[in-house]
């Protein structure tokens, strides 16, 4: 497995819109990201700074259903 990559907040924005999250709105600092599966909407907050934080990033990809392997694919 590999580790976390650093990452920015718009790369992590680039990278979830692959997967068909889309940019709501921007609020403060933070890009709000919506998508709609089978009966449910994700909705995740994505912090917009330079540097996330392992644990920020590693919750945004439990939140997205992503695994570390298939979101540094999507970088």
């Amino acid at each position: 497995m590999p580790k976390l990559p650093i990452v920015s907040g718009k790369e992590v924005i680039k990278a979830l819109s692959k997967i068909g999250f889309v940019h709501v709105r921007t609020r403060g600092s933070h890009a709000i990201l919506n998508k709609q599966t089978d009966g449910a909407k994700i909705t995740i907050p994505v912090p917009l700074h330079k540097e996330l934080a392992k644990g920020t990033l590693k919750s945004i990809l439990n939140q997205a259903g992503l695994d570390i392997e298939l979101f540094v694919k999507l970088l």
